[in-house]
């Protein structure tokens, strides 16, 4: 099953190829895509993207996750969350939105098992 490719983005504002929502936060692995609602963990821009935000996409088999911290990039990412993911033999990658969505399609389109969490405003 192959990462599905983010199609656009814009502030506040993102659809996933061969999905119908439109998305302001979103997690997406191979296969599939959902809205990130930072309320189920109570995540904030600090102290930013929890292991728990990231649990589901985990769980999906990625061998890499991207994280996109918002087009300027408000949104934290401690360290101990990188580790988590290094803990359990995942590559991450932490990139402005913009650049995270870049990256993210293209190691889609190579075939990666990559898995993202995405957030489209600050």
């Amino acid at each position: 099953m192959s990462s599905p490719e983010i199609a656009s983005l814009s502030w506040g504002q993102m659809k996933v190829k061969g999905c119908s929502t439109t998305y302001k936060d979103c997690k997406v692995w191979p296969g599939g895509s959902r809205t990130w609602d930072w309320r189920e963990t109570g995540t904030n821009h600090s102290p930013g993207v929890q292991p728990a935000d990231l649990e589901e996409v985990v769980k999906k088999g990625v061998k890499t996750v991207v994280i996109g911290r918002g087009m300027s990039e408000a949104l934290q990412v401690p360290a101990s969350t990188v580790e988590y993911l290094k803990q359990n033999g995942i590559e991450v990658l932490v990139l402005q939105t913009e650049k995270a969505v870049a990256e993210y399609n293209a190691l889609a389109a190579r075939g990666v098992k990559v898995g993202g969490v995405f957030h489209s405003t600050c």
